[in-house]
């Protein structure tokens, strides 16, 4: 090949590579700007229930006599590394069995985890049709597959708590080929303990990942939806270095 096409191709794959950094960075942006928004609105939720709450106890105190009180807080991380997403590890965790999978999926067919022996599978729990930036964490997975299959892993499949009619419109609107599972009930969400860690309640999923091995066992886990954070996306440099950190801890 000519030297004149080798510098063009070096030149182009630099150009590839800096929209990708600038995208994920936007989408990091915009992921934090919806948090920051959601968190700010469950405040005034809270706010107005506690204000309830006084108005109700100052009445009996004034028939009677009583008194109460409570507070959180909140911080956040950008980068490439391990480490600057915070995030919980719930249960079951890493060396635990996984639990049963027999869910409908957004291909119009049942995904049965049990079927999966042999293979590794990252699942990841979200929170749904409402949260935009959890399926943009998916739209910029897929492309990215060839890295996670360095670290063993074999096939991405998400969970959220939508119906499934809802979930493939939205897989379609989106462009993604990952298969998404419906889980209305959360009986798997629940088995799973991802309910744990939103922002929405018990009611639905946070921003949960847990890969199982080839066993059935849980390899790896990091729940990053929870208080006081609450991180609905994670660059996926990041989440690939958290994920290579914590198998690496594992397996020493």
């Amino acid at each position: 090949m000519p030297e004149s096409e080798i510098q063009m191709s070096k030149k182009q794959s630099k150009q590839s590579e800096e929209r990708e950094r600038q995208r994920e960075e936007r989408r990091r942006r915009e992921a934090e700007e919806e948090a920051r928004r959601r968190k700010q609105g469950l405040q005034w939720k809270v706010a107005g229930a506690l204000g309830t709450a006084l108005l109700l106890l100052l009445g009996v105190f004034l028939v009677s006599g009583s008194g109460g009180s409570s507070s959180p807080s909140a911080s956040a991380a950008t980068g490439g590394g391990a480490g600057e997403y915070p995030y919980a590890v719930g249960s079951p965790a890493g060396g635990e069995k996984a639990p049963q999978i027999m869910l409908p999926a957004s291909d119009g067919g049942t995904f049965d985890l049990a079927a999966q022996r042999g293979k590794s599978t990252l699942l990841y729990f979200q929170e749904g049709l409402m949260c935009q930036p959890c399926w943009d964490q998916i739209t910029d997975l897929e492309p990215r597959m060839r890295e996670l299959r360095k670290l063993g892993v074999d096939q991405l499949v998400s969970i959220t708590t939508d119906p499934v009619d809802a979930i493939e419109q939205k897989v379609a609107d989106e462009g993604i080929d990952v298969p998404v599972l419906s889980d209305e009930d959360l009986a798997v969400s629940r088995a799973y303990g991802t309910n744990l860690y939103g922002m929405m309640g018990e009611g639905y999923n946070g921003h949960s990942f847990i890969l199982v091995g080839p066993d059935g066992r849980i390899r790896w886990r990091a729940d990053y939806g929870g208080d006081p954070n609450y991180f609905m996306y994670i660059p996926v440099p990041n989440l690939l270095a958290d994920m290579r950190e914590g198998m690496d801890a594992a397996s020493q």
